[in-house]
């Protein structure tokens, strides 16, 4: 397992839930870590407070993942203050629920532009940098929806199962750069996301309880060390998805 101390690493949507426990897992693996954010600045701060206490070195840094020029004045603005990215987690995205025939191209576009796109545009700004060093992590947040559909509807499904096809290809496309590519694929974690959602339960569940942020942040650590491991997707999902 590679040795991550030092290593710069760059979280999207980090102010909260899943990207937060892995920036935090990150810091405390010893990587200097950005934090990526959109609107919650407080909470993001307090994360990297929260870093800082332990001794860690972070950064907070707002970004509109819908925004290309605000993608990459974040990356410029990591590479100024941490250096260059190493290790990238896309994480941020969004989940709007509407009926089905209330589905159109523009929401279909929004929806693929902060989940998938995004993800596109930061793993070509960082790659050639990568490439260059010959050591890089790519590790995209989808999510079970991509394996079935969820409940959500076809254009977040859509959005989390593209991060797959993407994932597969630049693993094979940089297995002898010294870059793996793979995917982390969630359900029903304990986060905001489920939080007051009645019709969610444990019972969806085969082992009938929700899963912690720290089973995922504990996965983002094993991907960034495991050199040999790449093109794969992780499910950690409780047994809902049993590929």
């Amino acid at each position: 397992m590679d040795d991550i101390h030092n290593r710069v690493a760059l979280v999207t949507g980090a102010s909260r839930g899943i990207g937060r426990g892995a920036a935090l897992a990150l810091a405390g693996a010893g990587c200097k870590v950005a934090l990526g954010y959109k609107q919650s600045r407080d909470a993001a701060d307090a994360a990297v407070a929260e870093i800082e206490q332990g001794g860690g070195e972070a950064i907070a840094v707002q970004a509109d993942m819908a925004d290309p020029g605000a993608i990459e004045a974040m990356v410029a603005t990591v590479e100024a203050e941490l250096g260059a990215v190493e290790i990238l987690v896309n994480n941020a995205g969004i989940n709007p629920i509407y009926p089905l025939a209330e589905i159109d191209a523009e929401r279909w576009n929004e929806t693929l532009q902060v989940n998938l796109t995004s993800c596109f545009i930061l793993a070509q700004r960082v790659v050639p940098g990568m490439r260059e060093r010959g050591w890089g992590r790519l590790i995209m947040m989808s999510s079970v929806a991509a394996h079935i559909g969820g409940v959500i509807g076809p254009h977040y499904a859509a959005s989390k199962a593209g991060q797959l096809g993407l994932m597969r290809s630049y693993s094979r496309m940089l297995a002898t750069d010294g870059i793996t590519s793979n995917a982390i694929a969630p359900a029903l974690i304990e986060t905001d996301m489920i939080a007051g959602n009645d019709n969610i339960t444990p019972d969806l569940i085969p082992v009938k309880r929700f899963g912690r942020v720290d089973e995922i942040a504990d996965m983002v650590i094993h991907l960034a060390r495991n050199a040999y491991m790449t093109g794969q997707t992780v499910n950690i999902d409780g047994g809902l998805y049993m590929s």
